[in-house]
């Protein structure tokens, strides 16, 4: 028998294992695995071949072991920091807009395939997640969240709506661009969110996303996201083109003040 045709051995089992988990967004980027006695229950293994099947996923840079912490998975993509072609991306103005016509294509696909996939365990951690995002909206007056957690909220709304797309390539080409993306999310927080017709837009918009994925209305759910990207991207052009127009009044006050002088 060749050794290509050879049956996998336990240790390439245990990594096939984990591998899944990690595609089936079970297992995140930056997460610990659980401890090894319950991934030899688990995996109904020994000791020594759980160690050999962690150590084939670190040679293949999936995940990485410290020392007294335990074994976390890895990024599974270039990170804006280490990545040329991220820090160019974030570096650019046009990019926000450019990304804006992306999510609205792959989030509106993803809000599609979550009405019609989705499982009941799906639907309770999309409505989590908006019920999350709900209740930073709805705070006590005097109390107020930081853009970053309103950004975050709303960011683990759409992103749980991908999950439950069930498509690991649509759900890993999103996380490929996780940064940018909730850049984008902070944007309109910071741009729109204090502006009330922008957020009661916004609000209205999440909520019939939501309310397609929990009817199973798959074409429905794609128009709603496709609607609320591309508003948000129309709303940030003319908010950046309304500042653009005060700071020119305001010049011209300047001027006109100075002649008086």
């Amino acid at each position: 028998m060749t050794s290509d045709s050879r049956p996998p051995s336990v240790a390439e089992r245990v990594a096939v294992h984990v591998e899944k988990l990690i595609v089936d967004s079970v297992l995140r980027p930056g997460q610990v695995l659980p401890s090894e006695r319950q991934l030899m229950e688990r995996f109904g293994c020994s000791r020594t071949a759980l160690r050999e099947g962690l150590r084939i996923l670190r040679g293949r840079g999936l995940i990485r072991t410290e020392h007294g912490r335990g074994s976390f998975v890895a990024s599974l993509g270039a990170g804006r920091e280490s990545s040329p072609l991220m820090h160019l991306f974030a570096s650019q103005p046009r990019t926000l807009y450019d990304l804006l016509e992306v999510r609205a294509l792959l989030e509106a696909e993803a809000a599609r395939l979550a009405a019609a996939r989705a499982t009941q365990a799906d639907m309770v951690l999309i409505r989590r997640a908006f019920e999350a995002w709900q209740q930073a909206q709805s705070l006590p007056s005097g109390q107020v969240l930081p853009a970053e957690e309103h950004a975050r909220r709303d960011h683990a709304f759409h992103r749980a709506i991908s999950e439950a797309a069930d498509n690991p390539v649509l759900v890993h080409t999103l996380d490929s661009l996780s940064e940018l993306m909730l850049g984008s999310v902070h944007a309109s927080v910071s741009h729109l969110y204090g502006r009330p017709l922008y957020k009661a837009q916004i609000d209205r918009q999440h909520l019939r996303i939501f309310r397609a994925i929990e009817q199973r209305r798959p074409e429905a759910a794609q128009r709603a996201a496709l609607e609320h990207v591309r508003s948000v991207r129309d709303n940030l052009q003319e908010a950046g083109r309304e500042q653009e127009r005060q700071a020119r009044a305001l010049l011209r006050l300047e001027g006109a003040a100075g002649t008086r002088l």
